[in-house]
């Protein structure tokens, strides 16, 4: 037993280590364009090119306020889920894990032709297990 817990606090050290957390304010989600994902595999981004990275955007008709609307409410109805800002046409969203509270980041920037394009990234680490690419999936669904 007593292995057993100091290998997941080996695994929890070595994750904290492998990537690096964003401190920054609020603000400055909102005025600063959505960043590529990097090379490591707990990113998506309906803005990348590869595959290991790519989710296609979210789709809306009608305004692009009334859809940012729907987003931010349908967001902050998931569990473990904020908004932290947002402005007409970005949204920052925060997403903690259930047992070791990781934070992940979800953004969403409205497009032309009726299209959201979202990123949701972990802040640590090197792999997600899915998770970011299975979130964006869920609000997917709910949303259109």
């Amino acid at each position: 037993m007593a292995r057993a817990l100091v290998l997941v606090l080996a695994l929890l050290l070595g994750l904290a280590a492998g990537g690096c957390a964003d401190d920054r304010s609020s603000e400055g989600w909102l005025t600063r364009p959505m960043q590529p994902c990097p090379s490591t595999p707990n990113c998506v981004s309906s803005e990348a090119e590869d595959d290991v990275h790519r989710v296609e955007p979210l789709r809306y008709q009608g305004s692009a306020a009334a859809a940012m609307d729907a987003l931010a409410r349908l967001i902050e109805a998931m569990p473990r889920a904020r908004v932290v800002s947002r402005s007409e046409r970005y949204l920052h969203a925060e997403f903690r894990s259930r047992w070791f509270r990781f934070v992940d980041d979800l953004e969403a920037q409205i497009a032309d032709g009726g299209l959201i394009h979202i990123r949701s990234a972990s802040r640590i680490g090197y792999g997600d297990l899915g998770v970011n690419r299975r979130r964006v999936e869920e609000i997917r669904a709910r949303f259109e």
